[in-house]
């Protein structure tokens, strides 16, 4: 697996690039935005490591620079900045996990080989489909009427588990348990936050929507 590490703290950059380097991972590192940026438009990453605050471009700057080439990518933002807010702004600007400083070098592992284990699975159904949604987890592209969603690593595979599982009510915690790792905390709302970001990539503009909230049971794709 490729890595880029984008972190402008020379000694936290070391640190994390040795460990994962001990992991059988190779990782390539930027220590400020702007060759961040560079990098990741350059050449195919397996997942991202970005910091948010860093000289020269924001990490939220260069996360929206990666997804307006790359939807699919897995970024994993690592920072000190650590309210529900700043972490809501992360996941709303593309980012698939999210990890606050100071961390555990172990729980950082643990998330890394979870984003790139879902982002290598080979799936057992290349192509799924319902009403006018078309999904090919071989290519991992959406298309809804034949136009393209660009879906974050998160995002689809949420879809990809709705689509799974058609007129289906989904708990949370099925949710949890299928597209989220170990580590995640299933009593947060940040399934409801990627449900709604999802249902605007899904459902806006279409006459028919497909992804629906049941209150107090949790979410179904349906026609309605």
């Amino acid at each position: 697996m490729n890595i880029l590490l984008v972190e402008d703290d020379p000694r936290l950059s070391a640190l994390i690039k040795r460990g994962l380097e001990e992991e059988q991972l190779t990782v390539t590192v930027a220590a400020d935005g702007e060759r961040g940026q560079e990098l990741a438009l350059a050449q195919p990453f397996d997942l991202i490591i970005l910091d948010v605050i860093l000289p020269h471009r924001s990490g939220l700057e260069v996360l929206a620079a990666i997804r307006t080439q790359d939807a699919r990518v897995p970024v994993l933002l690592l920072t000190a900045l650590g309210t529900t807010t700043d972490k809501l702004q992360g996941f709303g600007n593309g980012a698939d996990d999210y990890l606050v400083k100071p961390f555990d070098f172990a729980e950082l592992v643990a998330r890394v080989g979870a984003l790139t284990r879902r982002g290598g699975a080979q799936p057992h159904c290349a192509r799924l489909a319902f009403a006018d949604v078309l999904m090919d987890t071989a290519s991992r592209t959406v298309t809804r009427a034949g136009q393209p969603l660009r879906l974050t690593t998160r995002e689809f595979s949420l879809l990809e588990l709705l689509l799974r599982h058609p007129g289906r009510v989904l708990s949370r915690g099925e949710i949890a348990e299928h597209g989220w790792d170990e580590s995640f905390d299933a009593g947060s709302n940040v399934i409801d936050v990627y449900v709604s970001y999802l249902r605007k990539k899904v459902d806006h503009g279409f006459p028919t929507k497909l992804i629906h909230t049941v209150t107090g049971a949790g979410y179904v794709l349906r026609q309605e």
